[in-house]
Formats: structure tokens, C-alpha cells, sequence
């Protein structure tokens, strides 16, 4: 870096006005930088420095700064980035990492020597938008997709909140609550949810009400970081009181985007795409939490010693024995082993790999949005896993930008916004902006070290302050399947009025009778029918909410009963339920030509003791009962 002999107000960034590359680069940084800085062609300004040969303004870019000095090449295009507030981090990179100051400066030189070679990889990685077109309407569509599924969400866990947390539920609010005991302000940390105002059926109702009118007002676009805040305290609120039934990866997902989604958009009664632009920190976060999803999906599946993901065959088992299987799960588990191998494959590739390209240029980033979210909807058609696609594929859309959408879907979006927007909106402060997803985002490392199996000791108090903040659920743990499950064990529960004759209680859509095919259910998500699946892979000693199930049976407590397909006992209950293990599998096509079944299945045993109410409590039933 020089001094020369020029005095101006703003930074002066000088480059070839011959070279079309370098205009197109310079449209971009300009873009970037805005009028932080004045930007100008060599051959227009280059007599007011004589110093400079023409030969060298040709060769490289130059920063005349207003103080007079001035650099070239890599530093130049580092120190105008840096003049942008969030920016310096790669003039930082420059002047303290070793290396990196000769490596940015070779590679400057190469791509500025081979400018006609560069200018096609640039056509070939961003198209006809070098300079960003920006990502607002993206934003407002992403959020619009968001509010559905937090729509889908509430309404699902509102049919079935009386039967799993209300007051005749499996696992009542109230006694969950009990269960967290500590007294005072505390409490909110140890569990935070608005339940400790009440817990009554009415109070837990209303709060999927308020979700889904709060889904409602994002949708339109009504005060979103308002409406996301609140749509975070309400959804964390009934998970932290529903235990097992909302701890699925997916509710906490569906938490942690809500929260980085409230930094997208600034504040305002209504949020205009043409009058702001979304926080870049935010749509980095959500991309980095997509990342996340993924690749540590990849990671766990490697780390686990699985031998069936070693070698290719952990989908040879899988349409069989998830949890919740559709019609097409049948036919999938059907092809060839070798099919299977190289479906295995393309899961590694697709959750290991393609998710760097999300970092990537914008292309090389819209074909990772195509391929996860055509691996979403595969996952989609053969099981049923709630709103877990729905939310991934919309996370993908963060991806895109607004230069892919068709010119009326975006004035659309546009109009919508503009007609009766509000005045006043502001910009997140950076003092809360850069603090919070910042401390995401060094959080976010404790599950991913995890994850790959990296020591946690290299994170230092991380791992101390990542269990402290989760009983919020904003950061959280991913990977799905690590370990292939390979048979299928399935609990079906009976009753008995005499000990005799034991019939069956009918789950609307888990497994039960062999004729009945797989149904497509998703995004709706019943929560009683996957903990089923679960518990069938352990014992009953550590499922302490089956017990409570049970119990409720025993008493023909109706909110449960209405989780099911069918209720045996109408009016009276039975005095004696018990769990009968079954091992499931799919028929083959012959025996389904025959007999039209879509699984065959073997009786196993008994899950847990027959039980019985005893003085109004739960209890073993007599030992001739017990005889299998």
C-alpha cells in the first residue's frame, strides 16, 4: 500500500474500462459497497495519477482512499469491501492470517491474467446476475411457506392435544409442569412456557389458536418479526410441556428457523420486499442451519458403525421398518438390492456433499436447492414424516434469489406488500442483531462437533453454554437414522373384559391390520402412533407415557380414545389391557396378488405385564393372566 498525491471525500476504486469482466465485477462490489466509496475507469481518471502506469491500472484494480494511499489487486478489493460494516473480515484474513495475503494475491493475478477464461466461469456460476438481484421477494415467499407449516403444525397438535397433554391426556400439562418444580424466576428457564400462567385444556387450546392466528398474520405479511417471535414462544411453550410427543428433530427445527427468522426482515406493521432488503446475517444463518441438517444427517450415519450404511445396504431395510410408511414405501422396498445400494449412495451424496454448495455461487447453490428438495419429496412419497419435508423444501428456497422468479409471482408479492404498508420500519440494531446469531452460530458448533465426532474439548465453555440455553430448543442436535432399525417390531394393545377375550384396540395409522394398506397422512403428524413405533424398539421400564396410556384405556378416558380408529369397549372399559409384540413385514408381490395384504406378521409375546386398575391405580394383573 501507497500514498499518493490525491485528496478526495470518498475511497476511489479505479479498474479497466475496457475489460467487460472487470465492469461486471466492479457492478457488483458497487452493489456491495454503495456510495461508501466512488467507483470510476482508469482511462477517465488515470491522468490524475501520474505515479500509476496505464499498464498497471490494466492489470489490476487500485483503492485511492481519501487520505490518499492506495492499494491494488486482492488488498484493493478487500479494503473496499471493508469500508461496508460486517465486511472486514476478509482484510482482516489478509493482514493476520499467514499465507493467505500471497495466496489471495496469486490468485488475483491468475484470474486478472486470464480474464476471457474467467469471464465464462462467471456466465457458467452466476448467469446473467453477477450483480445480486437481491432476495427480498425470496424472503417474503420463504416466510409465507414458513407461516403454512407453523399453520399445519398448530392445527395437527390441536386435534390431538386433549388425548396427549390435556387434563384427561397421556401426559397431563399439569403434572409435566409439577414434574419441573423449581420455584420462582427460575422456572422460566429451567422451563420455559406460558403454561405457568395455566395449564387448563382451555389455555393449552388456546394457545394453538393464537398460533395459528399468528401463522395467519405472517402469511400476509403483518409485523413478521412480531408475529415470528410470538409464534416461537407459543410453539416452545406447548413443547416444553408435551415431553416425548413434540421432541421430535423436526419440532425443534421448526423452532430454531422461526427464531433466525425473526432477523430477516426489519421491523414494520407491514413489511414492504421493495422498500427493504432482508438481513444478509439472517438468510446466512438459515443457510447454515439447512447445512446443518443435512450434513449432519450424513455425518451420524458414518460415525454410528452401522455396517448397513458402510455397505450400502441400510435402504434394503428401511421402507420396511420406518415409522410410518405410505403405499409407495411397499412398492420402493420391492427393487433390486443393487437399486437399494445406489439409492444409499445418493443419500450420502445428497446429505454429505451437495450441501456445501449451498456456500457456493449462485447456480452452483440453485442446483443444491433442486437436489435436496427433489431427495425431499422422495422421502416424502415413500413416509410420513410430518412437516418435515414441507419445512426443508422451504428452507431451500432460501437458496434461490429474486432474480428466478417469474415477473408476475414477484409483483404479486410486491402489490401485496405495498398496498397499505406501514410507515416507521427500522432496521435491526446490530448490538442485538450481530450478538444473537453470532451466538447461534458458535453454539450451533457443539452438536455439529458432536455430530462428526470431533472432541467437544476444542470448543472450550461452549459445550457448558449450549446445555444451558436448551431448554430453549434455538439451537438443536440433527441427524436422522443413524442406526438402520432391521426388523419391525410392532405393539398392538388389547383388551379384556374377563381375561378371556381380548380385543384390539385400532390405531387410526400405524401398522395394525395386515390388509390394510400404508396411508398417506403427512403433514398432518399423529404424535401417538410414532411414540408406538418407538417404544417397540425398548423396553416398557423406559416408556413411563405407554404405562399412562394403558391407564387411561383402563378408564375409557375419551380425549385418548378419540387418538384412536376405533374404541372396543363403548360405555364400559375393559378391566384388563395388555401390549402384544408383533414382528411386521412387507408381503411380497405374489402373496399380495393372493391375498391382497400388504404385510405379514408374527406374534411375538407380550410388551409388559397384563395390567389392570387396583383401588383406582395402576397395577400388574393376576399371575394367570401373565401366561403367554
Amino acid at each position: 500500500m501507497e500514498r499518493a498525491e490525491f485528496v478526495s471525500e470518498k475511497p476511489l476504486l479505479v479498474y479497466d474500462g475496457t475489460c467487460g469482466f472487470c465492469k461486471r465485477w466492479i457492478a457488483r462490489w458497487e452493489r456491495v459497497i454503495g456510495d461508501r466509496a466512488a467507483y470510476a475507469p482508469s482511462q477517465d481518471v488515470g491522468s490524475r495519477f501520474p505515479e500509476i502506469p496505464a499498464s498497471s491500472f490494466a492489470e489490476a484494480v487500485y483503492l485511492i482512499e481519501a487520505d490518499g494511499r492506495r492499494s491494488r489487486g486482492a488488498e484493493a478489493v478487500f479494503r473496499a469491501l471493508a469500508l461496508v460494516p460486517g465486511r472486514g473480515g476478509w482484510l482482516w484474513a489478509y493482514r493476520n492470517i499467514p499465507g493467505f495475503k500471497a495466496l489471495s494475491e496469486t490468485g488475483y493475478r491468475i484470474i486478472a491474467g486470464h480474464r476471457t477464461f474467467f469471464s465464462r466461469v462467471t456466465d457458467s456460476l452466476w448467469g446473467a446476475h453477477v450483480i445480486p438481484p437481491g432476495e427480498a421477494v425470496t424472503c417474503r415467499l420463504f416466510l409465507i411457506l414458513l407461516a403454512l407449516v407453523f399453520a399445519i403444525a398448530f392445527v395437527s397438535l390441536w386435534s390431538q392435544l386433549g388425548g396427549l397433554i390435556g387434563s384427561g391426556g397421556i401426559l397431563p400439562a399439569t403434572a409435566a409442569l409439577r414434574a419441573h418444580a423449581p420455584e420462582g424466576p427460575g422456572r422460566y428457564w429451567a422451563a420455559p412456557t406460558l403454561c405457568w400462567i395455566s395449564s387448563a385444556d382451555w389455555f393449552l387450546s388456546g394457545l394453538c389458536a393464537l398460533g395459528v392466528a399468528l401463522a395467519a398474520a405472517l402469511a400476509i405479511g403483518f409485523a413478521p418479526p412480531l408475529c415470528l417471535l410470538g409464534i416461537w414462544a407459543v410453539y416452545l411453550s406447548l413443547a416444553t410441556v408435551s415431553g416425548e410427543f413434540l421432541w421430535f428433530q423436526w419440532d425443534g427445527l421448526l423452532l430454531e428457523t422461526a427464531f433466525l427468522a425473526t432477523f430477516l426482515v426489519p421491523w414494520s406493521l407491514r413489511w414492504r420486499p421493495r422498500g427493504a432488503n432482508p438481513g444478509r446475517g439472517a438468510v446466512r444463518s438459515l443457510r447454515w442451519l439447512l447445512f446443518r441438517l443435512l450434513f449432519a444427517s450424513a455425518a451420524v450415519k458414518l460415525m454410528s458403525g452401522d455396517r448397513s450404511w458402510r455397505d450400502l445396504t441400510a435402504l434394503r431395510y428401511h421402507y420396511e421398518t420406518q415409522p410410518l410408511p405410505t403405499g409407495l414405501a411397499w412398492y420402493a422396498h420391492q427393487l433390486p438390492l443393487g437399486f437399494q445400494c445406489a439409492s444409499a449412495a445418493a443419500t450420502f451424496a445428497v446429505e454429505g456433499l451437495v450441501p456445501f454448495l449451498i456456500f457456493a455461487p449462485r447456480r452452483a447453490r440453485f442446483a443444491a436447492a433442486g437436489i435436496i428438495a427433489a431427495n425431499q419429496l422422495l422421502i416424502a412419497a415413500t413416509g410420513n414424516y410430518g412437516f418435515f419435508n414441507l419445512l426443508t423444501l422451504a428452507l431451500c428456497v432460501l437458496l434461490l434469489d429474486d432474480g428466478v422468479w417469474p415477473r408476475a409471482l414477484a409483483d404479486r408479492l410486491r402489490g401485496v406488500e405495498a398496498a397499505g404498508a406501514g410507515r416507521g420500519s427500522g432496521e435491526w440494531p446490530l448490538w442485538i442483531r450481530r450478538p444473537a446469531l453470532g451466538g447461534i452460530f458458535l453454539l450451533s458448533l457443539v452438536p455439529l462437533f458432536f455430530a462428526v465426532g470431533a472432541p467437544l474439548s476444542w470448543l472450550g465453555p461452549l459445550p457448558r453454554a449450549y446445555l444451558a440455553a436448551s431448554p430453549f430448543r434455538t439451537v438443536n442436535q440433527y441427524g436422522l437414522f443413524a442406526v438402520m432399525t432391521k426388523e419391525r417390531p410392532e405393539i398392538l394393545i388389547e383388551g379384556s373384559r374377563d381375561g378371556v377375550t381380548w380385543m384390539p384396540y385400532e390405531f387410526r395409522y400405524k401398522p395394525g391390520d395386515p390388509a390394510r394398506r400404508p396411508g398417506l397422512v403427512a403433514p398432518h403428524q399423529p404424535r401417538l402412533d410414532w411414540q408406538m413405533w418407538f417404544a417397540a424398539l425398548g423396553d416398557f421400564r423406559s416408556q413411563s407415557w405407554l404405562l399412562e396410556f394403558c391407564d387411561r384405556l383402563l378408564r375409557n378416558s375419551e380425549p385418548v380414545l378419540r387418538l384412536l380408529g376405533a374404541n372396543p369397549f363403548p360405555g364400559t372399559p375393559p378391566r384388563y389391557v395388555r401390549a402384544v409384540v408383533y414382528r411386521y413385514r412387507f408381503t411380497d408381490p405374489s402373496a399380495r396378488r393372493a391375498t391382497g395384504a400388504w404385510w405379514r406378521r408374527e406374534r411375538l409375546g407380550l410388551y409388559c405385564p397384563v395390567l389392570t386398575l387396583d383401588a383406582g391405580r395402576l397395577a400388574a394383573a393376576p399371575a394367570e393372566l401373565q401366561r403367554w
